[in-house]
């Protein structure tokens, strides 16, 4: 198993990418730290951890504070021992122009798409340097190229993917690893609904050339080779996993 007797702590992990992930990863052996907001959610996804295997540790919590991200750290510690994997993947979207946009919503998806890597990061580097660790970010498409009506969002992953490349910089004489994964288009119970609505779903469909949307796996495969020893000469490193619509 590729991460047997690896602890990972994933952000986000009650839908979408962060459950795909958090399953892929303890069906490859690791131990799972489910982090997010809503306990039911958090809760099902351990279940289905637990049916194939694999051991899991449930903590509801918002990053968006440092106080948390400490306490997340502890937690794990005491259940765990260690951390191996940071998976930063906790995100939000607003919609809006600067014309548009709320001064709180713009302060929330800061908040939670990029200040919350910045606190967990920083709670968790000394024991990731112990275990020569490594972190993912979720970044996304939006944050290399411009998304219409999504100013802070495009502001927020842009800044994850510049914070990535500076944490690998500062911390890869220490044997921690940090890479960014940037989602394209993609299907997740977040999506789901507008995905499914005419022209909507061509009009996202189109600039595709790989014409599909993502699938949670797509990125879960992603942060599986990334978290994995396979990638160990790997930092700084920017994946979109996008079916080629950044390129075109």
């Amino acid at each position: 198993m590729r991460l047997e007797n690896k602890v990972a702590i994933i952000t986000g992990a009650g839908s979408g990418f962060g459950k795909a992930t958090a399953k892929l990863f303890a069906k490859e052996g690791a131990e799972v730290v489910l982090v997010g907001r809503t306990k039911e959610k958090l809760e099902q996804v351990e279940k289905e951890i637990k049916e194939i295997g694999g051991k899991a540790l449930v903590i509801p919590a918002d990053v968006t504070t440092y106080t948390n991200a400490e306490k997340i750290i502890e937690k794990t510690l005491e259940h765990f021992g260690k951390i191996d994997i940071l998976f930063n993947n906790a995100g939000t979207f607003r919609a809006g122009t600067i014309e548009t946009m709320s001064n709180e919503d713009w302060k929330d998806v800061i908040s939670v798409n990029l200040t919350a890597l910045f606190y967990m990061g920083k709670a968790a580097i000394p024991h990731l340097k112990k275990t020569r660790g490594n972190i993912i970010n979720t970044a996304s498409a939006g944050g290399l190229i411009g998304f219409p009506q999504a100013v802070s969002y495009a502001a927020s992953k842009g800044g994850v993917i510049s914070f990535t490349k500076a944490v690998a910089v500062d911390f890869a004489k220490d044997g921690v690893r940090c890479n960014a994964i940037c989602p394209g288009t993609s299907e997740t119970e977040m999506t789901k609904d507008v995905m499914n609505i005419e022209p909507l779903r061509k009009n996202f469909l189109d600039p595709i050339p790989m014409q599909r949307f993502g699938k949670g796996n797509d990125v879960a495969y992603a942060a599986l080779y990334l978290a994995s020893d396979e990638s160990s000469y790997l930092t700084g490193v920017v994946l979109p996993v996008d079916g080629g619509w950044t390129m075109s």
